[in-house]
């Protein structure tokens, strides 16, 4: 696919690090919150729903899918739209379309007819704010990007405690329809973010005609020709299938050991509130000058922390081990959030990112389509928890030694020819930040991604 991009990134300029940057920071902050917990909060309205039109959980259930599987699943075609009109016009269209979705649905006389609105209308619209808002960050943060990207990560769990509670009101003084209604309101502020996300411009050349700018395909497929990248897709893939798995039933998995409705519902609880502290403060210690290069053996170990936690929490009997299930949870949870997409900017460069988040987005759809359901599988087969908690810290353990042991020998450890090669060929010292960021992250050429500047470890 060929074509000219319309808003690729100026070449030639630093990331400001700051300025507009917060501003741009405040709308990924935003945008991340919508994405990742509106599909979690229109859960509060499913009874309702389902009295409505006379219809199961199952059922329900299906709006929060498809709204996840349009997030996920679009990827590649948000690359799209960003390589050819830009980021701004992307979100701003996305914004709008989330927002028609959720009033459109509040005048829903049928379920299918909420599947389309809801699920597929206002899902599209998210991930049409989302994957902009994160190549906008990439941009525009260059030596506090894993800061930055912590903090936006935390729009997530925030608002996932700001909204399920705020949905419950909605819905018990407006009912459902006039709750949507209020909630597609709300996500016109989508169009306040995507206005927050001013194009770099490059300075003006004092003397000399304008150089051309470089075209670029609107879906990069040569990052799959990086094995970093691939390594990577391999692993998030892998993680995606049991890192989502544990939150769906630790409600269930207490309730079944007699806890009463309202303390297992805590958990959630819980957990939220640690991850909120954990996504900027893992963000903050990856940018560290001495953490920053080793920032994907970070991500692993998160990861690995993660799959841990899921197996220990299979042995919890009782609710306080639940609670400290949760908490720990919570903070490896957090840990990977604020670096999935850091490491990921760091093995692709900025130029590449748009397209390279797009096809992971994707891949990761698959992965989320199967994960959950194959742990329901699990339980109705056993009727036992422990083997659900069991199987998706299993599914995360290995995901972490695919990025660790492939990073280790197919990256780092590269034939001493190419490394040689590389040495001759390295450019001025003043055009890269640190040497051992590119032996840990990147192939053995370095990536030409149009800045000044080239960091390759970068952030969310």
């Amino acid at each position: 696919m060929g074509g000219a991009v319309v808003d690729e990134g100026p070449t030639g300029i630093r990331a400001p690090d700051g300025g507009w940057g917060w501003a741009v920071l405040f709308g990924c902050f935003v945008i991340t919150g919508f994405s990742y917990a509106f599909p979690k909060a229109v859960s509060v309205f499913f009874k309702e729903l389902m009295r409505e039109f006379g219809i199961g959980y199952s059922d329900t259930a299906w709006i929060s899918s498809i709204l996840l599987a349009m997030l996920y699943g679009t990827g590649p075609l948000c690359s799209v739209c960003v390589n050819r009109f830009g980021c701004r016009p992307v979100m701003l269209a996305g914004g709008l379309l989330a927002s028609l979705g959720m009033v459109a649905a509040s005048f829903c006389r049928s379920i299918i007819e909420l599947y389309l609105t809801t699920g597929v209308i206002t899902g599209l619209g998210l991930a049409l704010n989302f994957q902009p808002s994160l190549i906008m960050l990439n941009r525009y943060f260059n030596k506090r990007r894993p800061m930055a990207n912590g903090l936006a990560a935390a729009g997530s769990p925030v608002f996932l405690c700001a909204l399920s509670p705020l949905g419950q009101l909605l819905q018990d003084h407006y009912g459902w329809r006039g709750g949507f209604l209020i909630l597609g309101g709300l996500l016109l502020n989508c169009c306040v973010c995507a206005a927050l996300m001013r194009p770099l411009e490059a300075p003006r050349p004092t003397s000399g005609p304008t150089p051309p700018r470089p075209s670029r395909r609107l879906l990069d497929l040569s990052v799959f020709r990086d094995r970093g990248f691939v390594i990577y897709a391999v692993a998030a893939s892998i993680m995606v299938l049991g890192l989502f798995v544990p939150p769906v039933f630790v409600v269930s998995y207490a309730k079944d050991l007699g806890v009463p409705d309202t303390q297992a519902a805590f958990l959630l609880t819980v957990l939220g509130f640690v991850d909120i502290f954990a996504r900027p403060t893992a963000g903050f210690i990856t940018g560290l000058k001495k953490v920053r290069p080793y920032s994907v053996y970070l991500f692993s170990f998160s990861m690995f922390f993660n799959g841990l936690t899921d197996l220990t929490g299979s042995t919890a009997g009782d609710y306080g081990g639940l609670v400290v299930f949760c908490i720990f949870f919570g903070i490896s949870y957090g840990m990977v959030g604020a670096l999935q997409f850091e490491v990921l900017m760091a093995i692709v460069g900025t130029q590449k990112f748009s397209s390279a988040i797009g096809l992971v987005l994707l891949l990761e759809a698959i992965a989320v389509l199967i994960g959950p359901p194959s742990g329901g599988k699990l339980l109705d087969a056993t009727h036992v928890y422990q083997y659900v908690f069991v199987l998706a810290g299993a599914e995360v353990l290995a995901s972490s030694l695919v990025l660790v042991l492939g990073n280790f020998f197919c990256i780092r450890k590269r034939p001493e020819v190419a490394v040689g090669e590389e040495e001759r060929h390295k450019p001025p010292a003043d055009v890269r930040v640190d040497s051992r960021e590119v032996e840990h992250f990147l192939k053995a050429e370095p990536e030409k991604n149009g800045e000044v500047v080239h960091t390759p470890e970068t952030s969310v």
